[in-house]
């Protein structure tokens, strides 16, 4: 099966690659030939999800998904959440959004955070949604060199080192990500 992955993040791309393996042909935005680049204005992870995956359907008419994943803080209120990518500002590095977030917990106890992922897959015309969660905490300090995003501050539960210091494979074992995407999978096979 064919499946439109409604991105061209290229570590996006490479980790959803690992976690289908063979079982689909995923074709990227830039192969798919779609060169817009998809706002994501909704306050939600579902409703940018399903904005981004309904645009690409729209413009191609064939099944796609998209997922938006945010870091929610429990001592922020759950930010940056929706915001995770533009959360020190829309053209701010991943350096500078960690260190704004790091700057925000300096006089908090309280780390807990989670990773979630929402996918809105279209089919056939018709959306349906998985979730995937991932509990942890944020380390006091960076680590690591791997991944993206907010993976050298963030640590799983059950692992004593943040993503950005495993190996894709380890962090899949723990990612919300993946967790999300088990279910698309499960979904798409069972069809």
């Amino acid at each position: 099966m064919k499946l439109i992955f409604a991105t061209n993040n290229e570590h996006k791309i490479q980790e959803v690659r690992s976690l289908l393996h063979d079982a689909f042909t995923l074709v990227t935005l830039k192969e798919a030939g779609i060169m817009q680049d998809i706002p994501e204005p909704h306050d939600t992870l579902q409703a940018n999800a399903l904005e981004k995956a309904t645009v690409v359907f729209n413009l191609s008419g064939e099944n796609c998904f998209s997922e938006d994943s945010g870091l929610e803080v429990d001592a922020l209120g759950g930010a940056p959440g929706v915001y995770s990518a533009r959360y020190a500002g829309v053209n701010a590095t991943a350096a500078q959004h960690i260190n704004k977030l790091l700057a925000a917990l300096t006089q908090e106890q309280n780390r807990a955070a989670q990773f979630r992922t929402v996918i809105a897959l279209i089919e056939n015309g018709q959306p349906v949604f998985f979730e995937g969660i991932c509990k942890g905490y944020i380390a006091k300090t960076i680590s690591g060199h791997r991944g993206f995003g907010y993976d050298p501050i963030f640590i799983p539960d059950g692992a004593d080192r943040c993503f950005a210091e495993m190996e894709l494979a380890e962090k899949n074992k723990y990612s919300h990500r993946r967790k999300a995407f088990d279910q698309l999978k499960t979904y798409l096979l069972s069809r």
